[in-house]
């Protein structure tokens, strides 16, 4: 399947920047650098070209994409998988045993493997795989990378690999960290796009608080706009606990997103929060990088970004692709806008009471899921013949090994819960319930 036909069939229109690179890519022999900003699609404009780079009658690995977090790796692999292409790709990360990966890239043989650093030279230097045919090495957000410290990772990865594989490289900023030696990149091509203009789909605002602590200018903010997907970022993990806590007894249905969290709290806080069970993710910067949310409709600096790198992956959250956005500034008297704005409206509150905006969609737990041969389709044609609901008011569906997880209207949940009790899917008997934070 050519790149036309893909995008023909998802209905999308390529940016120029993925036009460019999708150019380079195929009519070229290059190593490419792509610099593009956060939320401009770098991930198709790598994946598109890779379809037509990947031989389709070979079952060896062909390509592997290194990021820097076990969510990047994971939904960059979903892009992939939706494109439809016929290719066999597969995702490891951290979290869960080598072996039981090894095992399934045996079963599934791959062509195409995300991965983050660490668990890839794992897989490598146990020879979990044959890497002779492997011609392509992409890394995405390159420089978050070297940031995080993977560079005798990545490093030692180069080693295993051909001398004359091809690399991209993609990233929103250029590296602040010192690049190792095996990455030189004199001889790369650059695709630079950095100095595309957002202005007109993202309106910067300066909101001012009369108290230095600037919850309740938050919380005021947050009911004038009523809307159904924000994100407020804080700069220390403690202020998220305490800001999440703060929204929730006001009765905002918050997720809360730091690296303090564990796999499985972190993993819980973005499902919430992109199938819309939850309106507001409260975050730190872990939050800026690597998160394909396509509706944020408002980024929040509770705190100002620390550098101005760090400034432009957070409002790359919004305004994805050819969407609009609203960045808003929280400023005590103390405080003022960084030298690198140009431009921010005041934002007058609206004082109107109102209450906080319930969330679209609730989550549901499923007590099976891949063990017990449980699919995605078996959940939704459970849930419209036993549940009694419609293929439109099923959202986002996660199957796990051992549960599953789905987001469903949240005004037809009860009743959803109450229909189902008791029944059995796959001719299984197992919890099925609204989810909780002790589940599983």
């Amino acid at each position: 399947m050519n790149i036309q036909d893909i995008t023909t069939k998802l209905n999308i229109t390529l940016s120029p920047m993925q036009e460019a690179a999708s150019k380079a890519f195929i009519q070229s022999h290059d190593n490419l650098i792509i610099l593009s900003p956060t939320g401009s699609g770098k991930t198709l404009a790598y994946l598109l070209p890779l379809t037509q780079f990947v031989q389709q009658g070979d079952a060896s690995v062909q390509a592997i994409i290194l990021v820097p977090g076990r969510e990047l790796a994971v939904q960059s692999y979903e892009v992939f998988r939706n494109l439809g292409s016929g290719l066999r790709g597969y995702v490891c990360h951290g979290g869960r045993p080598t072996m039981e990966e090894h095992q399934e890239i045996r079963a599934i043989h791959p062509q195409v493997i995300f991965a983050t650093p660490g668990r890839m030279l794992d897989h490598l230097d146990k020879h979990n795989f044959e890497d002779s045919a492997i011609r392509l090495l992409v890394i995405d957000e390159f420089d978050k990378c070297l940031q995080l410290g993977f560079q005798q990772e990545m490093s030692s990865i180069v080693e295993h690999l051909s001398p004359s594989i091809r690399k991209v490289f993609l990233s929103a900023t250029k590296p602040d960290t010192e690049v190792p030696s095996l990455f030189d990149t004199s001889n790369f091509k650059t695709i630079d796009f950095r100095e595309e203009d957002t202005g007109e789909r993202i309106k910067v605002f300066c909101v001012r608080s009369e108290d230095k602590d600037k919850l309740t200018t938050l919380n005021k903010l947050l009911l004038s706009l009523q809307t159904h997907c924000s994100i407020v970022f804080l700069n220390y993990r403690e202020s998220v606990e305490r800001t999440a806590h703060f929204l929730s007894t006001q009765g905002f249905s918050v997720s809360a997103y730091h690296g303090g969290l564990d796999q499985r709290q972190r993993e819980e806080a973005l499902y919430q929060f992109a199938n819309h069970s939850t309106n507001i993710l409260v975050c730190t910067d872990l939050g800026s990088r690597g998160l394909d949310i396509p509706d944020v409709e408002n980024i929040i600096h509770y705190h100002i970004p620390e550098t101005q790198d760090a400034y432009i992956h957070r409002i790359g959250r919004t305004a994805r692709w050819d969407k609009q956005g609203k960045v808003f500034f929280l400023l005590n008297s103390e405080e003022q806008l960084p030298a690198y704005i140009s431009e921010a409206d005041d934002y007058t509150i609206d004082a109107t009471p109102c209450a906080p905006l319930q969330p679209l969609m609730t989550t549901l737990y499923i007590g099976k899921g891949k063990k017990d041969k449980l699919s995605k389709g078996d959940i939704v044609g459970f849930l419209c013949k036993t549940g009694q609901l419609k293929a439109s008011d099923i959202g986002h569906i996660d199957v796990y090994d051992h549960y599953s997880l789905v987001a469903v209207n949240a005004k037809l949940a009860e009743k959803t819960v109450s229909n189902v009790k008791g029944k059995k899917i796959k001719g299984i008997k197992t919890i099925i319930e609204r989810h909780t934070s002790d589940k599983p």
